[in-house]
């Protein structure tokens, strides 16, 4: 049975009443059936999320709705010591106001003392008075107080202001409201921005997640191609969504460098008019940079927390998914919660149930198809301790009886009891941990043989699950192994045969010693001999329990005490297999009938010799058991060319982003430009208050209205640079604006392009590795997508529009020390003593960062694959109550990296703490060392000013460049990541061009003496000297236990693998010279277990081709047998299927599978155990088609893998295999004449039946 998603939403599973249709995606299938086919062609994304998404807020405050009381304990002392931070900061800027004043009028002194003396002078000696002078002896009161003011500034560093002046700079308040209020608004932008961005690329990761989980179909029908365009689609529209967001933050970023610039002006303006005509002319300079300072101070913490800003944005967009899932898991109708909340020790309460199960007029529709009745007053019972069976067509309703009892649905009417009770007053999880389920497709998880048995009682004993491994008739094989229980089965149990995955599920389930056992078609994906050792094993299982056998093959339930006969969704008829084979034109009788064995012979052999061979056959099976072991697994990226580390990763990220060259070149001009913001507002600034150095209050507002009028204009160029136009003066203060805004979009396009760019190109990258790079533990389909996915996205962060902030932070401080060498190069050697601290913090951070990213990707890569297994084998959790098991699980791996990131985290704030300390002790100094020189009338005024305004600049610029530090360093490590694997050199190019294609190819295949042995399993001889021969038009069967190499055959025609020894060769020429997607599109397979895309049926089976007519894709749907049920669907062949066909049960799936290889026409036709999910009818059916096909295309080569040995009687020649080796060859009659091996084999299965 297929798996459903770990995370509900609203919306029930939309399920197909189907024998197997308990299978079903979260998805809600019924908005495909309510669409017109066009709309859902054309169906744009934003409309898209906009249905699929509750438009929600998430508040800065609810991002730690989840903080428990360390972490709230945490984020207050966090708090309050950045509290004190921005005390301190402000403290700065007063004091910076307070000093600067003081250096101001220590230098104004001398200055009025002398224009003071002149205009005396000019008074005695000149009849008149210059116009404009003021002779007032109030003015030089006033020059006096100003020039000694600085003993009332050593006395009180914090004084009260100028009340007047406090009160006539609302205009700076309103800016600042202005400020916040915008951060508001663009919080909302960047958010929603957020959302669209991580719903496209969820669309893309689950692409991805698809492709990578089900590899071997996509190379099989070349569908590369197909999914690389589908994900290239997906990305186009990330991409868009990343750089709108991109530009709502340069947009935010802009706004406040206007506004900065403008506090400065309106700030000087107003304090000179104040001086010049107000009432209270004891303003000082002092009072008028101290509170002007402090309005930019405040603009600058908001400023340079801009790309944390842009974080929290995006937490708050990522949020509304992730809680929204949480929020409608608490209002689910069947509260699940409760499994994560229960003690053991009330597990006491239903420890003995074994009661009847009762169905009481249950009547069932899915929430999706409701105008379908799944179940119709349903009424049966399953008497205790006795075996019930429910047979039945497909879509009768007996696996979602399953369901029901399981409780993964309610019933829409009717009751479900047992011991006389319904199943609704039962805890879920106690409920289920006394059921055990062996399902048709066995889920394992790719840990080893021991923890997959011990997930059914996670407090089981070693003793105990070794005897529910020795009922299961499993304990042989597994001891058989070189690392025996400790055996790792690869991800869902890749690495096993069907045979030995099934025994190893039983023993799962056995071990639990369950009251009720539920068998879904547990036999039949195993051969003869693994099915009658697992039948044995499931007889001795039901003894003294209740269990109810859901079964196709009828053979397999004759011996249960009672069958039930389903059609639409109730009983048609009921009773013993005796009685119901009485019943002459019965249903039952029927269903036998057509499943009769054609067998003409009588067994010969005595039961005890049966019994023999079939151990005999057991131990053979043994020998040839696959391995995947951690340390004996040879390295298959051995050939990998991994010489990128350390060595021009960032050279490489520009080139892959040279087409972007336009983008990256404005944004470094930009930012260079940008860079000269600081030492030309130093300078400006200098000139400004240098302006307050006049005796004359009218000349001082005219000065620094012009000087303003100076520092608005630097913004006009900056808009001639970039956008070569003039603007009217009101619209210079824009400029800045532009600027910056142009900066980020300019970084936010190229960094965007460039990150689609790497996951189009790592995406293709994996899809060309060969088969066996993806055996690796690390190379699962979740470690593949998290890199994909996270990985992709650190990159931006390294030429994304935080490149932008590190270029213009470097530029400033580089322009800056030009400007400070020239004015004074005293002064400045002290300012770039924390820029050397700060660029060596920066690369310690950098490398830091790199460390905890490498380190905390390997633990990811874990974390990640145990979701992607949890959530797409969510009903074998459930059925195995072991949510709270797999949680922990999980947040062990996450509290690993939370170890590893305190640590980092330690040594990053411990720099960040020194730097931020380095900057007031080096302000201190310049002040120090400038008064000496201002007392010794080598440094004026203006240069003080300058130089020190430039260090408060460079010295925050730089401290935002360390802030970042440790995220570029997760850049670089991410870049070394995916260099490793573009630079990397498949075994088996998937993506080649190269080879043979030939023109008359007759599918005549030749294995000349074949050894084979899987790259992770170095110690195991899959196939031992294979000389098989199949000559074109033949029809030839592989037959043997579970291991022998079968399927191995098959994957080497694919060349998913190249043989290890000998030489496989079509037509005469080696498999290795022929070109690998010519081959593939001359082969057609149909596997065991089949596997559909998330597209439509349509697209399902032209999966892989292109341009094909309608009536093509009809025809081969009618020879499957399959299109009758299409028609019925309200959107027939433009209906979805589901994450691997989830919303088709396992019939239907396979019989689009066997549609999708017949339009292919192949040359060479491969059936792995293709009927094996039907029922009787549709395999009979289906069987009657294969054969049809063979009919038409006389030269067709068929090469079928079965464990019905039925199927096979008409094959022109039968192959047993058995220890990786031909034993027997033959037609059907001469094997049987033979009395060999493949004799005992049908007289095992015929004894079964």
């Amino acid at each position: 049975m297929n798996e459903e998603p770990l995370l509900k939403t609203n919306n029930k599973l939309p399920i197909d009443n189907d024998s197997d249709n308990e299978n079903k995606s979260v998805s809600d299938w019924h908005q495909y059936f309510s669409r017109q086919k066009t709309d859902a062609k054309n169906k744009n994304i934003d409309d898209e999320i906009k249905q699929t998404t509750v438009e929600i807020q998430v508040s800065l405050l609810q991002l730690f709705r989840f903080a428990d009381r360390v972490d709230l304990v945490l984020l207050i002392t966090a708090l309050c010591f950045m509290l004190g931070n921005v005390v301190c900061t402000l403290a700065n800027a007063i004091l910076f106001g307070r000093i600067t004043g003081l250096f101001a009028t220590t230098s104004f002194t001398v200055d009025c003392d002398n224009q003071y003396q002149n205009s005396v002078s000019t008074t005695i000696n000149n009849s008149i008075c210059l116009f404009g002078i003021d002779l007032n002896p109030l003015n030089y009161d006033r020059l006096h107080k100003l020039c000694h003011y600085h003993n009332k500034t050593m006395s009180s560093t914090l004084p009260p202001l100028t009340p007047l002046f406090r009160e006539n700079v609302m205009n700076l308040v309103y800016l600042f409201c202005i400020v916040v209020g915008s951060s508001m608004i663009f919080a909302k932008v960047i958010t929603k921005e957020t959302k669209e961005q991580l719903n496209t690329y969820s669309k893309a990761g689950q692409i991805a997640q698809e492709v990578f989980g089900s590899l071997r179909t996509v190379l099989s029908f070349n569908g590369s191609k197909y999914q690389q365009k589908q994900y290239d689609k997906e990305l186009k529209l990330n991409e868009w969504c990343t750089v709108r967001k991109d530009a709502a933050f340069g947009a935010y970023s802009g706004l406040l460098f206007f506004i900065n610039f403008l506090v400065y002006s309106i700030g000087f303006t107003s304090g000179s008019i104040l001086m010049a005509y107000g009432n209270h002319r004891t303003l000082t300079i002092s009072d008028i940079l101290v509170v002007v300072n402090m309005f930019a101070q405040a603009l600058g913490l908001l400023n340079a927390i801009g790309p944390f800003f842009q974080s929290i944005a995006e937490a708050q967009g990522a949020a509304v998914s992730v809680f929204r899932l949480i929020d409608e898991a608490h209002n689910e109708n069947i509260n699940e919660r409760e499994i994560l909340q229960e003690n053991i020790s009330d597990e006491k309460s239903i420890s003995n149930i074994n009661g009847d199960i009762e169905f009481d007029n249950v009547s069932f529709s899915y929430p999706s198809r409701e105008s379908t009745t799944a179940l119709n007053n349903l009424k049966f019972i399953a008497r205790a301790k006795q075996t019930t069976a429910l047979v039945g067509s497909s879509g009768c309703g007996k696996s979602t009886c399953v369901s029901l009892l399981l409780r993964y649905y309610e019933p829409s009417s009717g009751r479900i009891m047992i011991d006389g009770q319904s199943i609704t007053n039962y805890k879920i999880k106690q409920f289920r941990q006394n059921i055990g389920v062996v399902s048709q497709e066995p889920i394992l998880f790719g840990i080893n043989i021991y923890e997959n048995i011990r997930y059914g009682k996670l407090n089981a004993t070693r003793a105990e699950i070794e005897q529910a491994a020795e009922q299961a008739n499993a304990h042989k094989f597994i001891m058989k192994l070189p690392k025996k229980y400790e055996t790792l089965v690869g991800e869902r149990g890749i690495q096993l045969s069907g045979g030995e995955k099934q025994r190893i599920a039983l023993a799962r389930a056995l071990v639990k010693q369950p009251n009720i056992l539920l068998l879904d078609e547990a036999t039949s994906a195993l051969d003869n001999v693994s099915e009658k050792i697992v039948q044995e094993a499931l007889d001795r299982a039901c003894k003294n329990r209740t269990t109810i056998v859901i079964a196709h093959r009828l053979t397999t339930i004759q011996n249960a005490d009672y069958i039930y006969v389903l059609d639409k969704g109730s009983v048609i008829d009921e009773g013993t297999h005796e009685t119901l084979l009485a019943k002459e034109g019965g249903k039952y009788q029927t269903m036998v009938k057509m499943q009769q064995s054609e067998n003409t012979f009588h067994r010969q052999e005595s039961l005890m010799q049966m019994e023999k061979a079939a151990a005999e056959d057991e131990e053979q099976l043994l020998g040839s058991v696959r391995l995947l072991g951690e340390n004996e697994a040879i390295d298959i990226n051995r050939r990998a060319s991994i010489s990128t580390r350390g060595k021009y990763v960032f050279l490489r990220l520009l080139k892959m982003n040279s087409p972007e060259w336009k983008f990256i070149l404005i944004g470094c001009l930009v930012c260079i430009l940008g860079g000269l913001r600081g030492p030309v507002f130093s300078i400006i600034l200098a000139k400004i208050i240098n302006e307050f150095n006049d005796c004359k209050y009218t000349d001082i507002h005219r000065r620094v209205l012009i000087t303003s009028g100076l520092l608005i204009l630097t913004g006009v160029v900056f808009m001639i640079f970039h956008f070569f136009q003039v603007t009217i003066l009101f619209h210079n203060y824009i400029n800045e604006f532009f600027h910056v805004c142009l900066q980020f979009v300019a970084f936010g396009v190229a960094g965007a392009k460039l990150v689609s760019r790497i996951r189009s190109k790592a995406f293709a990258c994996f899809l060309r590795q060969e088969v066996a790079y993806f055996d690796r533990p690390e190379n699962s389909s979740g470690a593949i997508c998290n890199q994909l996915s996270s990985n992709a996205a650190a990159i931006e962060d390294m030429t994304g529009t935080r490149l932008g902030v590190i270029c213009q932070g470097l530029s400033m401080s580089v322009f800056g020390c030009v400007l400070g060498f020239i004015y004074n190069w005293q002064l400045t050697i002290i300012i770039a003593i924390p820029f050397v601290v700060q660029l060596i913090s920066t690369t310690i951070n950098i490398r830091l960062g790199s460390w905890f990213k490498t380190q905390s990707d390997l633990i990811y890569s874990q974390a990640s694959t145990l979701a992607v297994e949890v959530i797409t084998n969510m009903r074998t959790v459930k059925q195995l109550s072991m949510e709270k098991e797999v949680l922990e699980q999980y947040s062990n791996m996450i509290d690993q990296i939370l170890k590893i990131s305190w640590r980092s985290d330690a040594v990053f704030a411990t720099m960040i703490g020194v730097l931020w300390t380095l900057s007031p002790l080096t302000l201190g100094l310049l002040y120090w060392r400038a008064l000496i020189l201002v007392e010794k009338n080598e440094l004026d005024m203006s240069s003080v000013v300058m130089i020190s305004a430039f260090g408060i600049f460079a010295l925050e610029s730089l401290k935002v460049v360390g802030m970042i530090a440790q995220r570029i360093g997760a850049s670089f490590a991410a870049a070394h990541a995916f260099f490793d694997l573009f630079d990397r050199i498949p075994t088996i190019d998937n993506g080649s061009n190269k080879g043979q294609k030939l023109t008359n190819f007759s599918g005549e295949t030749e294995f000349n003496q074949i050894k084979f042995i899987y790259p992770t399993r170095p110690t195991v001889l899959v196939l031992n000297k294979l000389q098989l021969s199949i000559k074109s038009g033949q029809r030839i069967a592989l037959v043997g236990a579970s291991g022998c190499g079968k399927s191995t055959i098959v994957q080497l025609l694919e060349r998913f693998y190249d043989v290890t020894h000998g030489q496989l060769t079509l037509d005469g020429i080696d498999i290795q010279k022929l070109n690998l997607q010519w081959l593939r599109s001359r082969l057609g397979i149909v596997n065991q277990e089949p596997v559909l895309f998330n597209l439509t049926i349509a697209e399902n089976i032209t999966y892989g081709l292109e341009n094909i007519p309608m009536d093509e894709i009809v025809l081969a749907a009618t020879k499957a047998n399959i299109h009758e049920f299409i028609q019925q669907l309200p959107q027939g062949y433009d209906t979805k299927v589901g994450v691997k066909g989830s919303f088709l049960s396992g019939g239907e799936k396979q019989r689009i599978a066997i549609a999708r290889v017949l339009i292919r026409q192949p040359k060479i036709l491969l059936l792995d155990e293709a009927t094996s999910a039907m029922d009787s009818y549709n395999e009979r059916i289906v069987q009657e088609t294969l054969e049809q096909a063979q009919t038409e295309d006389p030269s067709r080569t068929s090469i079928i893998i079965a464990h019905r040995l039925s199927t096979i009687r008409s094959c022109d020649l039968i192959h047993v295999l058995e220890m990786g080796r031909i034993v027997e060859s033959g037609t059907h009659t001469e094997l049987l004449q033979k009395g060999g091996i493949y004799y005992k084999m049908l007289n095992a299965q015929n004894n079964v039946q």
